[in-house]
């Protein structure tokens, strides 16, 4: 599973980082910052809520 990001829609709300924040990162400005595409095991649950938090649809995953 990839998680990935369209910087172009992000706004920099911030709130796809709090239910994953061992795979997103903000940078100085609140923009997110995906850390690896490639989403570890286990942790697919929280690069769904990370999805789901964006109010843009910045993210999306792929399988």
């Amino acid at each position: 599973m990839k998680l990935l990001l369209d910087s172009t829609r992000c706004q920099g709300y911030g709130l796809c980082q709090e239910p994953a924040p061992e795979l997103i990162d903000l940078d100085e400005w609140g923009y997110a910052q995906v850390r690896a595409t490639e989403v570890p095991p286990g942790a697919e649950d929280a690069a769904e809520a990370a999805v789901a938090a964006c109010p843009n649809s910045a993210l999306r995953l792929v399988k």
